[in-house]
């Protein structure tokens, strides 16, 4: 039976796993040309701390480290289902629906920001 999101432990194993099986996507692949994923899981692990767990120290602006990358509608297709994937894999209760529930917000917020200034593929 799987548990929920509860220790900062559970966030690092659902964000590495989430990239890990992400990066495995070639339509992906470009997206993260030339960034050190693994330079940047700190923050990516940060940011799931404050979301999920009220961690607090987290303010950098998530829209603003991915307004440049070249992103294109079915990327986000594909981040959610491996994101929720992911999720669903390793845990369950209401931080793993939470944390669903904040990616999918989140990706729709992304969509219509980029579209709105003309920058998503």
């Amino acid at each position: 039976m799987l548990r929920d999101i509860i220790f900062p432990s559970d966030v690092e194993l659902m964000v590495r796993t989430f990239y890990g099986r992400l990066l495995q996507h070639d339509e992906v692949k470009p997206v993260f040309e030339g960034i050190d994923v693994e330079q940047h899981m700190p923050h990516m692990i940060a940011f799931w701390e404050f979301v999920l767990l009220d961690k607090a120290g987290y303010t950098t602006n998530v829209f603003d480290k991915h307004v440049n990358l070249p992103l294109k509608s079915e990327h986000f297709t594909l981040w959610l289902e491996t994101f929720e994937n992911t999720v669903r894999s390793l845990f369950a209760g209401e931080k793993a629906e939470m944390a669903i529930q904040r990616a999918q917000s989140i990706g729709y917020s992304f969509q219509q920001k980029l579209k709105h200034m003309g920058r998503l593929q």
